[in-house]
């Protein structure tokens, strides 16, 4: 038992997993130390206007893939693994129209970003703290693109690397603004937004140097883009993140200034946590999912992804049983309900892992967006729906009711489109 354990852990695609796992929460852990470390620098009024630009600047840098991660997952794999001519016009197609779409989307909150920021927002930021914010979001797009392309290409040691490093660095450099009083809401903005994806490139420009000259000569063909696959892709994936919001919107909407929506809120950043390691394992399985062109390779494929996404499955579980203790060690028992919360929410989540499986095989094997914008959109109705009229007879613990049923027809539909297409396919190579 023991040496099949150790089999499966010296797999090509165990030993990527680890190290992206590894990666992605050491990630999270830089995170939460910036936040343990700006909390005692900065007064709470300072680190909210921090915590919302910062978050503007995120989430748009989300928007603004505009669905190249999955264009990126799904044909370069087959590319390199071919050695086809093509690959770097890709790249730069996928860049330079990414790059475009983006730089009109930031024109026009450079613009409107001071008018916003005075009657939505908030925040009385200064000026330049706003546009600091705004020019940051092209940083992270780009850093994202990089990332996305490193993980298509498998280098996922070397990505997490870099980010890692870039990560370090932004820690030194804000360590040694702390003694010469240079820490301000925009000082963090722009090192967290600029210097840091800034220290990323440089890395990755010293190691793959040769392939970014390539790219930058390469030629632009529209074709490469794909719109409609991406475009595609990319509302579908905006319905899903808007419904993953719409129960603590929806909580906030009709217990505002209650203490459960903060205690509801907590019980998300730590199943957020555990989704984190379904991340992990999906970054390292859509490669292999873009390769597929057989039944036999579906088959293959399903079940090492089953055995994989039961070690987040595993977490969960665990997260479930956890004594109502050790929540108090963690957040006092002010937050008590939060215990109660979490373990509601398990079981919801667990159902979304193997949702995961189906999606992939769509959007990377058959390349049909098509069928996870449907899902996608009944995920958010019935999510919404469900937490409106839940929420008013059981409060916070409604909306896992909605998000588990919700995942669950989500599940159905993406399984029954796979089958359907799982059909279509070879048994195998003649």
């Amino acid at each position: 038992m023991i040496q099949r354990l150790f089999n499966f852990i010296k797999k090509p695609t165990s030993k990527d997993i680890i190290i992206n796992t590894v990666g992605n929460y050491l990630n999270v852990v830089f995170i939460a130390f910036f936040a343990f470390l700006l909390v005692r620098i900065l007064a709470p009024s300072q680190y909210g206007v921090l915590s919302v630009l910062l978050g503007i600047a995120y989430v748009l840098a989300n928007i603004l893939d505009f669905g190249t991660t999955a264009s990126i997952y799904s044909y370069l794999p087959v590319m390199i693994e071919k050695k086809q001519k093509n690959i770097y016009i890709f790249l730069k197609t996928i860049l330079f129209y990414q790059t475009g779409f983006s730089v009109v989307i930031i024109l026009l909150l450079f613009i409107f970003f001071p008018y916003l920021d005075k009657v939505f927002f908030k925040t009385g930021a200064p000026s330049w703290e706003l546009y600091a914010t705004t020019f940051s979001v092209l940083f992270l797009v780009w850093q994202n693109y990089a990332i996305n392309a490193l993980f298509a290409a498998k280098r996922f040691l070397k990505a997490n690397i870099f980010l890692n490093l870039s990560n370090l660095i932004k820690t030194i450099i804000i360590f040694v603004m702390i003694p010469m009083r240079l820490i301000t809401v925009g000082s963090i903005i722009f090192v967290f937004g600029i210097i840091g994806p800034i220290v990323f490139f440089i890395l990755l420009f010293f190691e793959k140097r040769h392939i970014v000259f390539k790219i930058l000569k390469a030629s632009v063909k529209k074709e490469e883009f794909r719109f409609g696959y991406t475009i595609t892709f990319f509302i579908a994936s905006q319905f899903f993140n808007l419904a993953q919001r719409m129960d603590l919107f929806l909580l906030s909407y009709f217990l505002s200034k209650s203490p459960e929506v903060g205690y509801y809120g907590l019980a998300q950043k730590i199943i957020l946590t555990v989704i984190a390691s379904i991340a992990s394992i999906t970054q390292v399985l859509s490669p292999k999912f873009s390769k597929i062109s057989t039944k036999e390779d579906v088959r293959k494929e399903f079940k090492a992804g089953i055995v994989y996404l039961l070690i987040p499955t595993a977490f969960f579980i665990a997260l479930f049983f956890t004594p109502n203790v050790v929540f108090y060690l963690f957040f006092t028992e002010k937050f008590a309900q939060t215990a109660i919360i979490t373990k509601t929410l398990t079981w919801p989540y667990i159902i979304y892992t193997f949702l995961n499986l189906p999606l992939l095989f769509l959007l990377y094997t058959v390349k049909k967006p098509s069928y996870i914008l449907i899902a996608n959109l009944v995920i958010f109705i019935i999510i919404s729906f469900g937490s409106y009229y839940l929420i008013p007879t059981m409060n916070v613990l409604g909306p896992p009711y909605a998000l588990a049923l919700s995942f669950f027809i989500g599940l159905i539909i993406l399984s029954v489109a796979s089958f359907i297409e799982y059909k279509k396919l070879p048994s195998r190579i003649i």
